[in-house]
């Protein structure tokens, strides 16, 4: 008797992961979040902000998701702790699970409303860094292509880039784009060819970055979503949000996020001192 589809498909994932855990934790440098360890970057009446670790859910409904960047918060914080909303946390905006760097928290209902609404009249400035593969030729480029879900089964938790006729008829929710890219450095990671990057998003699409990055060909280095599941050796994915700047009506923040893409902190990231173009 065959095993049901199913319990294929369940086993395959668990492999995938212990695939993955032995090349990023046990050979590599991945250390997982735990509860403890959240760097606040930034500190008001009205406001946190927060260094996120990678590999880490801003919050989530399931209980076995033990460490959370809310139970994080909760856990330092316990009298900020608002029990009336779910997670206990305003999260103005959000980061990936593979994603590091500054999250902005609001500590009331203003100020909640308050740094939303600079998002949406896109005031806010967001600057991300990362790694990706390949030698990028060109120093700077702006992409401006549309983003869409995955409707292929089995990809539904993905976006793509939306063919030419979707946007023009508008379909598959199809959603316009624009994303900034300048390179930094050119170099080597682990022996092979990277570029290091500074991402500016215009719009606040899911996975924007990701998908811009993947549609030009330099996918970012150990996103193992958008690389067809390829690219797990890397101990993280490396992208970082490295830079937040929200103008509020009563207090400016504007903050850096340390870059994690340094030989200090990671010895295979070899940078070039000349440049190869």
């Amino acid at each position: 008797m065959k095993a049901p589809a199913s319990c294929y498909t369940t086993a395959l994932k668990t492999l995938r992961q212990l695939h993955i855990y032995f090349w990023r934790s046990i050979i590599g440098m991945n250390q997982a979040a735990t509860i403890d360890n959240l760097k606040i970057l930034y500190k008001s009446d009205n406001y946190i902000v927060v260094n996120k670790h990678y590999d880490i859910k801003i919050n989530s409904n399931d209980d076995e998701d033990r460490v959370t960047v809310a139970k994080q918060l909760g856990k330092m914080y316990p009298d900020l702790v608002d029990t009336s909303i779910e997670h206990q946390f305003r999260f103005v905006h959000r980061l990936d699970y593979s994603t590091s760097g500054a999250v902005a928290v609001a500590l009331n209902r203003k100020a909640a409303g308050n740094a939303m609404s600079k998002f949406k009249k896109h005031l806010v400035t967001k600057e991300y860094v990362a790694l990706v593969r390949g030698h990028i030729k060109d120093d700077h480029m702006t992409i401006t292509k549309a983003i869409c879900p995955e409707t292929k089964e089995g990809f539904t938790h993905m976006m793509r880039i939306a063919d030419e006729d979707e946007v023009k008829k508008g379909g598959c929710k199809v959603q316009t784009a624009k994303t900034e890219l300048l390179v930094l450095q050119r170099g080597l990671y682990g022996g092979d060819p990277v570029t290091k990057i500074k991402l500016v998003p215009f719009t606040g699409r899911r996975h924007q970055l990701r998908v811009h990055c993947n549609s030009i060909g330099h996918t970012i280095l150990g996103d193992y979503t958008y690389s067809n599941r390829m690219d797990f050796k890397p101990y993280r994915m490396m992208l970082h949000s490295h830079k937040l700047v929200i103008p509020l009506d009563n207090e400016n923040i504007d903050i850096d996020a340390s870059d994690p893409f340094v030989k200090e902190v990671d010895k295979k990231w070899l940078p070039q001192v000349q440049p190869l173009f």
